[in-house]
């Protein structure tokens, strides 16, 4: 299997654990989904946030995926979300990477946010941490918040 580095922007298929399934004492993600590397530490720790074709709240600082983006990296035509405010902490690679699909070398990245979009996801990501509305949940780096 093919493991990139980590670094921001970078699409991975995780298998994503949501702060609410958490809170209900789910230890393992549902399903594998698209998620975006947010942030990268010295020390190995990595922030991912979700992928979802679910829409947000009302009033969510979600982001949108332009269709172009999503046809860049293989993710397919339905509407699809960037959530800012919930990350998923973990150690890189971790084990909750998932084989894309089925070609060789197996790989577990679709690719790379464009610029604009990585900025624009940490600096939401940013802003709800400082604002404390972030929800984490660590998945072997750490407490859950």
């Amino acid at each position: 299997m093919v493991l990139p580095s980590a670094w921001p922007g970078l699409v991975i298929n995780y298998a994503y654990l949501w702060r609410r399934e958490a809170d209900r004492g789910q230890e393992e993600g549902r399903k594998y989904r698209p998620s975006a590397v947010v942030i990268v530490s010295k020390g190995g720790l990595v922030a991912v946030s979700p992928i979802t074709h679910s829409p947000p709240p009302r009033g969510s600082t979600a982001i949108e995926l332009p269709q172009d983006v999503k046809d860049r990296i293989g993710l397919d035509s339905s509407r699809s979300w960037l959530i800012t405010n919930e990350i998923n902490v973990f150690t890189w690679p971790g084990h909750d990477l998932g084989q894309i699909d089925q070609t060789e070398p197996k790989r577990v990245a679709y690719g790379q946010l464009p610029p604009n979009l990585t900025r624009l996801l940490i600096e939401r990501v940013r802003t709800h941490a400082r604002e404390r509305v972030l929800a984490q949940v660590d998945r072997g780096a750490g407490r859950s918040r």
